[in-house]
């Protein structure tokens, strides 16, 4: 099999497992991640909001756009990595992932990941860190990477996060702009 029809393997086993029905049943859609199989990058978030969920799409509402200029100011587009949520349904009402609902998606996420073979996972958002960096905190972390069990890490700030705060829209452009570097140093 392909990666990507690995990657759509991973995608039918949530549904015909039926993970966390409770989600589904609120939810329209699966939104199990787009983008590149092979991808450099793989970009984390914490899980679908309204317009993902009606699109079947991660990263598409406001927070997406922004993301997507982020990309293009570092010369990448959406096909060029792979974006996904550690949550794969949107909670009802954005709330956040339940502990729970986050631990019965991991192994699906780290199925991703093994398939994927990313030479960096960013994280966006401290739900989506907090996954791979148990404890952490944003605030002393974002922009700086991270080493587990030989997987690089970069934290940063979630999109959305920016959409409110006009400092942080600046603190999240200039840890973006290291991307290439750390990449290249990889």
């Amino acid at each position: 099999m392909t990666a990507q029809e690995q990657l759509d393997a991973v995608a039918a086993d949530i549904i015909e497992n039926q993970v966390c029905p409770e989600l589904a049943a609120s939810a329209i859609q699966l939104v199990p991640g787009e983008g590149s199989a092979k991808a450099a990058i793989l970009l984390v978030g914490e899980a679908p909001g309204a317009a993902e969920d009606r699109e079947g799409r991660p990263f598409i509402g406001a927070s997406g756009k922004f993301l997507q200029e982020m990309l293009e100011s570092i010369g990448l587009t959406r096909e060029d990595v792979f974006i996904t949520n550690i949550v794969k349904y949107r909670p009802p009402k954005n709330r956040d992932p339940k502990p729970d609902e986050i631990e019965t998606f991991k192994p699906y996420l780290q199925q991703q990941i093994n398939i994927i073979k990313p030479k960096i996972i960013i994280t966006l958002g401290r739900h989506a860190m907090n996954v791979f960096l148990p404890g952490a905190k944003i605030g002393e972390l974002h922009g700086q990477l991270q080493d587990i069990e030989d997987q690089p890490y970069l934290p940063l700030y979630h999109p959305a996060a920016a959409l409110y705060n006009g400092g942080m829209r600046v603190t999240l452009k200039e840890d973006f702009a290291r991307i290439p570097d750390i990449l290249e140093n990889l």
